[in-house]
């Protein structure tokens, strides 16, 4: 990034060469093109932005996770502060990128330390070239006879275990993880699946382009002269924007999709097949945060009738379904207003009831304005729609075993009746 006094010493450099055409001075011409000749202006950004080199550990940042859940500096006890580097932003920015990428180790460990879930590799019949996502299953997520939870969070960077990294580096784990879902589901019973929509691929470093040798025959000058000459070139013809925008040339990757799980919604599909419905439990419930919505209605979609036989209640907060856009049919818009709530964001209290906006799933206040933090907010209301909806099914199944069994008996009694 340019400072202050390099924009100026630039500025006065074009006001001057801008006037030097009137002036018809070629010996002012000629020493201003060499005064900018010797400016090399990749240097003068480079040295007003720091590396782009950052700790690998909580501890090396010198910052942790107190009693509360709240990340604070080790020495000072404050919060995270983004703009370590006034006037820097790129650099902030890739700094809160590195400490994001600490905090999604952290949470892993505590989803494995603190609530006993074990990793599961996917593909489930992966190789050792192919690259590998993973889900979290408690230990009952398969056996549990009864209930099953499933948690799936929205897009972009949040991993296994989280609503919002934002949340967990500038509020708390509590808010910004998922760790009280799967705590409190665990003591009430529920099996438990995290599942990890937005690991879709691998990403590593691209290999650099070999750079053709100019042909011996191509030209008579001296082949160090004519490097120098090419070099000169090339460096002419690079935008200045990308450079100011850039400085520091950072590697070039590409992506290697994971198979069958290149996308969010592919991945929730790929878990429903293999987990979901193999799993033990009658009732399985769902909690989808924003993009996890979306996924969901696509899921069923593609697996109606399965998701509508196995799927007890589900909870969504602040999804960006749409079920015009995603062509799901009457019968779905049917079994979702039934089945499904929204808790969405908006400034009316708690489960005030919100305008729907489309014929799917009832919309109720999440209380807060805060796309990222509806799912939090909205906590124990989840868990006691979910209390609720099992509840009328086991009365809805206990009634249609009553009528099954009055049935039996009237046939039982008529048939001795006769002989």
């Amino acid at each position: 990034m340019l400072t202050r006094p390099c924009t100026f010493i630039l500025f006065i450099l074009w006001i001057t060469m801008a006037q030097i055409p009137g002036q018809e001075d070629k010996e002012k011409t000629t020493a201003l093109k060499d005064l900018l000749s010797r400016i090399d202006l990749d240097e003068l950004m480079k040295k007003d932005e720091p590396p782009l080199t950052f700790p690998k550990t909580l501890e090396e940042f010198e910052y942790t996770f107190n009693e509360q859940g709240q990340l604070r500096h080790t020495t000072t006890g404050e919060a995270f502060v983004f703009n370590a580097r006034e006037d820097l932003h790129r650099w902030n920015q890739k700094r809160y990128e590195a400490l994001g990428e600490i905090v999604t180790q952290y949470v892993y460990e505590l989803l494995e330390k603190k609530c006993n879930m074990t990793k599961v590799i996917l593909p489930v019949d992966v190789t050792e070239e192919e690259p590998r996502s993973f889900i979290y299953l408690s230990a009952d997520a398969m056996s549990n006879p009864a209930k099953l939870l499933v948690l799936i969070q929205g897009d972009g960077v949040v991993r296994a275990g989280q609503w919002a990294r934002r949340l967990i580096i500038n509020q708390d784990l509590d808010s910004g993880t998922q760790i009280p879902f799967i705590t409190r589901a665990k003591e009430e019973g529920y099996g438990v699946m995290v599942l990890n929509p937005n690991e879709n691929h691998l990403e590593v470093e691209r290999p650099a382009k070999p750079t053709p040798l100019p042909s011996p025959e191509a030209s008579d000058e001296p082949a160090e002269k004519r490097e120098r000459k090419d070099d000169r070139e090339s460096k002419k013809k690079r935008d200045f924007y990308e450079k100011y925008r850039n400085p520091q040339k950072e590697r070039e990757t590409e992506q290697i999709p994971i198979r069958e799980n290149g996308s969010p919604e592919e991945h929730l599909l790929y878990v429903w097949d293999h987990f979901v419905s193999n799993a033990a439990a009658r009732n399985v419930f769902i909690v989808a945060h924003s993009y996890g919505g979306l996924s969901l209605v696509e899921l069923m979609c593609q697996r109606e009738a399965q998701v509508k036989d196995r799927v007890c209640a589900v909870a969504m907060t602040d999804s960006v379904h749409n079920i015009w856009h995603q062509d799901a049919s009457k019968s779905i818009q049917e079994w979702l207003q039934q089945h499904c709530r929204n808790w969405v964001s908006s400034p009316e209290p708690l489960d005030t009831p919100v305008e729907p906006m489309l014929p799917d799933c009832p919309r109720l206040s999440a209380g807060t304005e805060r796309h990222e933090l509806t799912s939090w907010r909205s906590f124990n209301s989840i868990f006691q729609f979910f209390s609720k909806a099992l509840q009328t099914g086991d009365e809805y199944e206990e009634s249609s075993n009553t009528v099954t069994t009055r049935s039996s008996h009237r046939t039982k009694h008529e048939h001795n009746h006769d002989d």
